[in-house]
């Protein structure tokens, strides 16, 4: 009787499913990131493309991840060329010299309910700090997505034009330093 309760439990733990660890990759073309970004006198929209990434999700954590930012893909929803280009400059972002930006996800808290705290790395223009921002996840038939708000201090990555910490007397031409992303990111 004794080797068939053994073998009896061996089997059931065996059989018992366990929190295994699952690499997703960013579905870029349903990703989307959609920054805000406000001076004295109004404000600017328009999007950006996620170039590629993946997230390691285990325990209903996030573990790690990276995410590439094509920064020449900055657009205006205004579709106003000269913004873009003045953007993609150096008063910006230097996209010539800089054409990807990168967040690094180091962990995130379980996600109860749908919703945790990510935390990680930002890399603009060569300069790293971190961040962390909320998300909320969804798992439907279509895989997994997030939805986050990344709130950005520009002034922390060189990115200088325009900015009351950096020069006086601007006025209303004053640009704010901080910038949203809206992330609307899709993973199978």
């Amino acid at each position: 009787m004794k080797p068939f309760l053994l073998t009896f439990f061996i089997l059931l733990l065996m059989n018992t499913p366990t929190n295994a660890e699952e690499k997703m990759n960013a579905d870029v073309r349903k990703t989307t990131l959609n920054w805000h970004g406000e001076k004295v006198l109004g404000h600017h929209t328009g999007t950006i493309l996620l170039r590629d990434g993946w997230i390691i999700f285990d325990n209903n954590r996030i573990t790690s991840g990276e995410f590439t930012i094509d920064m020449t893909t900055i657009k205006d929803d205004d579709s106003n060329e000269r913004l873009e280009g003045h953007l993609k400059s150096d008063d910006f972002f230097g996209v010539d010299k800089h054409p990807l930006s990168k967040i690094v996800i180091l962990e995130s808290e379980a996600f109860d309910k749908g919703k945790g705290l990510v935390k990680g790395h930002l890399t603009i223009k060569g300069i790293t700090h971190p961040v962390e921002f909320s998300a909320t996840m969804q798992k439907n038939n279509e895989g997994t997505s997030f939805f986050a708000l990344i709130i950005v201090d520009r002034s922390k990555y060189n990115v200088r034009y325009g900015s009351g910490s950096f020069f006086e007397n601007l006025g209303d031409k004053a640009i704010y330093d901080e910038f949203r992303v809206r992330v609307n990111l899709h993973l199978n």
